[in-house]
């Protein structure tokens, strides 16, 4: 099983070129390198050399390195896309994917421009109709595996706009889109992060969203500051508890004496063949981390 964490995803703005240094040295797991939302439309085309430049030139260490490009049918997309490729980040970020149609399309762009089959691709999903179609989006993986889609991405700030939803502390009303997101993203074996925390000083209001997100499913979170990536490492990690538990459940299995079997009594418990499943990721997920962590 490989994995590669990803309890924490930063966006970095494109027109920065000291957060584009810095980026090099955070202990965030990806780096989402923005040059959509986070630049003016004057600052766009020197956004985009700077962050192609910094992804070519490297030195980002362990960290997964993703450039969001601006959206399909924008000024700027087939420049953005076509200058991302020549880069070779990890992933390209697409905004606002709204339908397996637009993965289409991107793929399309990758082919032609022979793009190198590491780069894979991440859709924000961000708008009431990538909602309503996230099964046939996630599904695309599966159905067309040239579309590259490897993550999933919610844009709340995005979604709450269009819908003109007001969320609670629990986040009652994006509750529909996150689970039915995460839902869609285990079907398809697809990394899915969470939306970001705008009130970036209330640390300990991230670290309850956090633990919500992680609840109901998700890898990580997406951060919009550097003091929220502890957090989201802490929290998206599994706990010293948990893959102590875990460890203990392969090893039984493992014993001789319960070899084939699909059902074991452990500490006074019933735990099944998908317990060891289970505990299997939690495993490779906490193995993944410290692997990253001492490279």
């Amino acid at each position: 099983m490989t994995i590669r964490p990803a309890r924490s995803a930063l966006y970095m703005p494109g027109s920065n070129t000291r957060a584009l240094e810095k980026a090099r040295s955070l202990a965030a797991d990806v780096i989402i390198l923005d040059l959509e939302d986070a630049v003016a439309p004057d600052a766009k085309a020197t956004a985009r050399t700077q962050v192609c430049a910094a992804v070519a030139t490297g030195g980002f260490g362990h960290r997964q390195v993703a450039i969001r490009t601006n959206g399909l049918g924008t000024p700027w997309f087939n420049d953005d896309i076509a200058a991302a490729i020549q880069a070779e980040p990890d992933a390209i970020l697409v905004p606002k994917v709204s339908s397996p149609l637009d993965l289409g399309w991107i793929s399309k762009k990758l082919d032609e421009a022979r793009a190198k089959p590491s780069i894979r691709v991440w859709a924000m999903i961000e708008t009431p109709h990538a909602i309503l179609n996230i099964c046939a989006i996630a599904g695309a993986s599966a159905q067309m595996p040239q579309c590259r889609l490897d993550c999933m991405v919610l844009g709340t700030n995005d979604l709450v706009k269009d819908t003109r939803a007001e969320l609670d502390a629990n986040r009652t009303a994006a509750l529909y889109w996150l689970s039915a997101t995460v839902t869609a993203a285990r079907a398809y074996n697809l990394t899915v992060l969470d939306g970001v925390y705008n009130a970036f000083k209330d640390l300990d209001g991230l670290e309850r969203e956090c633990r919500q997100g992680r609840m109901l499913g998700f890898d990580g979170k997406t951060l919009i500051h550097p003091d929220q990536i502890a957090a989201a490492n802490r929290v998206f990690a599994p706990s010293d508890s948990e893959v102590a538990n875990a460890r203990k459940i392969l090893a039984a299995f493992a014993r001789p004496e319960n070899s084939g079997k699909g059902v074991i009594t452990l500490d006074g418990r019933m735990v099944e063949l998908l317990h060891a499943e289970m505990a299997r990721h939690t495993v490779a997920v906490a193995d993944a981390i410290a692997a990253h962590v001492g490279a």
